[in-house]
């Protein structure tokens, strides 16, 4: 009879946005996020005390909840909250229009109108705009009810109903009061206070596991040794090399004692930063008294092959490993990579119900075929982030998921029996059978660090760390006790991952320039606390902005194209002048590996629409993945649907919608191939259009029916069906 142990581990984690000699915060994602996932989360398992799962909080994110609940900082964004809409200032008027949509729009804004209807008055790109003019247009009503629903629109299903006076506020729509505002408030630092207080019941009746990260959500192993890139990455401009194997003992042990202090017991499990880990890290988690740490399947597959033994997937992810050295062992799992991105990525486009079901199905498959009798299942993700994009946060579908494992639907009389554990519980019920010699040094993004290192930017930001503990180094033991600790507390705080994230071209985002000032902010609080002149470095911007930037661009065909059908790249002329749709995922905070298409091409002939898809690393060699293109006249809309996997000519079925999701076939069309590359052809006539008319044309991959990818994203590329002036048009010399 197979055990199988489901561990869900759900990472709650935020920088340290606290100026301490400033006694604020820039940003306010801590107290928001609060109000929503933090809360959210511990509420609906409240719901479901047969389910065990475990919570991840970084001593950052604590350290913020602690000094909101206390009352010790206060952020920016509440501060102009407070502030009365009557005695506004020009410019915090302004602040208000240019920062209080800060959310999800289709989620969090679209559906309350009077937020929607505010946006809509805004505009929705306000890049270029005179903010002043734009605020000034916008009345004290309309400000104060701005005030109002930047904060309300971030309460979640948990705390609506807790505090039924919020669903009150949120009928009211409209026409806040001062004291509206302030009640609102009220109940949102209740929310905060609350936090805590919540996972400590949890814990303390065994439903979670509640385990810990390096303080500041460093990179530890580039914090141990920048040059351990190399293993991973040998081709990267690296920085000056910074080593401060202490730092990173600090960094646990700091948060294990914070931890102990926080929830009342220590933590046995670590989720290293980004689940970056290398071989030199393990004694220094041991210490601590940590006993087991996680990372994704990648790092397992990859140490495999570092050891020379193979890897066969379904055998070797879903099961404990034992590794360090003897006197120092500790125990290690691997996150099934595919389940937990699709909580982030997949599921939140679908049905709850599907989404469910199909989280199911895949638990359901990996029972079957995992040759173990005892199998653990491990789920890792983000456990904030993703339910933005939910427009109920989640709830229906991880309400639907609990109730699945609570009346074991996944349990097979006699064969299987499947449990939500812990994964300390699941440790303790199959004891690793398997030590792993070698340890791949690299994260859960690509199995490398690059995210953190190697752009000029980053590389930029380790070079003045660096400086600034060098002269630390030198200046502690001159310093006084307490200004020695604040200042290593700042330089901590620098070493975090996520001012890194956002350096280099990796990832955008409208708040970038801040991350960058915060960063520079903690190594200049390091130099004030050092009673040194701040070096002038520390006063210039690091980043560049590329503000405005499509995440997918969409390059127009220049040229008639008459490619032969073959799935082959015949020569290197046959698509030249082709449009091309940039493949690479949006940028953001969160992040999903795309290994669907490398490339998209497209074009056409007088005659015929051509595209071209060249595949990616690895979801291309998956059966059950179908490619579904949408081209949008004036008149009609059509769709081009066929499966991913075959080899050799193959055919299309091309739908014509005739009614909102339903869709009449029109028949199967043959120019199609796919061998190296997908190649397939279709008359203009067979979708009615004529020269000169738009088509909106959308790509989305589908896997067992749910949506995994779509190109371009958000938005369809918009093309131009061609008339016999097109190339003429497109001449240059």
């Amino acid at each position: 009879m197979k055990h199988v142990h489901v561990c869900f581990l759900w990472h709650m984690h935020q920088p340290y946005y606290t100026d301490p000699l400033a006694g604020s915060a820039s940003m306010p994602w801590v107290r928001l996020h609060a109000t929503k996932a933090y809360y959210d989360m511990a509420y609906l398992l409240e719901q479901f005390p047969e389910f065990h799962a475990t919570f991840n909080f970084t001593p950052s994110l604590l350290l913020q909840l602690e000094e909101i609940a206390t009352g010790k900082i206060h952020d920016l964004f509440l501060e102009h909250t407070r502030q009365p809409a009557s005695s506004l200032t020009l410019e915090q008027k302004a602040f208000l229009v240019s920062h209080f949509f800060s959310a999800n729009w289709a989620t969090m804004v679209r559906p309350y109108p009077r937020y929607h209807e505010l946006l809509v008055k805004r505009g929705l790109d306000i890049h270029g705009h005179d903010l002043r003019r734009m605020a000034c247009q916008f009345s004290t009503q309309e400000l104060l009810d701005l005030q109002v629903w930047h904060n309300l629109a971030w309460f979640g299903y948990g705390t609506l109903r807790q505090y039924p006076r919020l669903a009150a506020l949120r009928q009211k729509n409209r026409g806040f009061t001062e004291e509206d505002k302030h009640e609102m408030l009220a109940l949102q630092h209740m929310a905060v206070q609350d936090i805590v207080p919540r996972y400590r019941r949890l814990m303390d009746r065994g439903q979670i596991e509640l385990t810990t990260t390096p303080f500041f959500h460093p990179i530890l192993p580039l914090v141990i040794d920048t040059d351990i890139t190399r293993r991973a990455r040998p081709d990267l401009p690296l920085p000056a090399r910074f080593r401060a194997r202490e730092d990173a003992a600090v960094q646990l042990q700091k948060a294990v004692t914070f931890h102990h202090a926080t929830f009342g017991h220590p933590p046995t499990g670590l989720w290293p930063s980004e689940g970056s880990v290398c071989p030199e890290m393990l004694p220094l988690v041991h210490q601590t008294g940590l006993r087991w740490l996680a990372t994704d399947e990648g790092i397992l597959a990859r140490s495999l092959a570092m050891c020379n033994r193979p890897w066969h997937r379904q055998a070797a992810l879903y099961q404990p490993y034992q590794i360090g050295e003897a006197d120092q062992s500790l125990t290690i799992l691997f996150r099934d990579r595919e389940i937990s991105d699709a909580f982030g990525f997949v599921y939140h486009k679908t049905t709850p119900e599907s989404a469910a079901e199909d989280v199911l199905r895949r638990l359901r498959n990996i029972s079957h075929d995992t040759p173990h009798d005892h199998i653990v299942v491990t789920i890792i993700l983000d456990g904030e982030n993703p339910w933005e994009h939910y427009h109920d946060g989640g709830e229906r579908f991880l309400s639907l998921l609990y109730q699945g494992f609570t009346t074991r639907d996944l349990d097979q009389p006699g064969l299987t029996t499947v449990h939500a554990s812990t994964i300390s519980d699941a440790i303790a019920s199959v004891s690793p059978t398997q030590h792993l010699p070698c340890l791949h040094s690299g994260s859960w993004i690509n199995s490398d660090y690059k995210i953190w290192i190697g752009h000029h930017e980053d590389n930029q930001g380790w070079d003045l760390l660096s400086h600034t503990r060098s002269k630390l180094m030198e200046l502690a033991p001159t310093l006084p006790p307490d200004r020695a600790e604040s200042a290593w507390q700042e330089l901590y705080a620098a070493e975090g991952s996520d001012w890194f994230w956002w350096y280099g071209d990796d990832f955008d985002t409208d708040f970038k320039p801040e991350f960058d000032r915060l960063f520079r902010t903690h190594l200049r609080n390091v130099w004030t606390q050092m009673g040194q002149p701040i070096p002038e470095r520390l006063h210039q911007p690091i980043c560049t902005m590329r503000m405005g930037s499509a995440p997918n661009v969409v390059h127009q065909p220049v040229g008639f194209l008459t490619p032969t059908i073959d799935g082959l790249v015949t020569d290197f002329f046959e698509w030249r002048g082709a449009g091309i749709i940039n493949t690479q995922p949006p940028l953001g905070a969160m992040w999903k590996p795309d290994n669907v298409f490398a490339t998209i091409r497209f074009g056409w002939s007088l005659d015929h629409f051509m595209i071209r898809l060249d595949p990616g690393e690895t979801i291309s060699k998956k059966q059950g993945i179908e490619v579904a293109i949408t081209l949008q006249s004036p008149e009609s809309t059509f769709r081009l649907t066929f499966p991913l996997a075959f080899q050799g000519s193959g055919e299309f079925l091309l739908s014509r919608q005739s009614a909102p999701e339903t869709w009449h076939d029109i028949g199967l069309h043959r120019t199609m191939s796919s061998r190296s590359v997908t190649e397939l052809s279709l008359p203009w006539k067979e979708i009615r259009v004529e020269p000169g008319q738009t088509v909106h044309m959308s790509i989305a991959v589908r896997e067992h029916g749910l949506e995994v990818a779509r190109y371009p994203s958000p938005l369809p590329a918009i093309l131009t069906v061609p008339g016999p002036e097109f190339e003429a048009e497109h001449w240059r010399v």
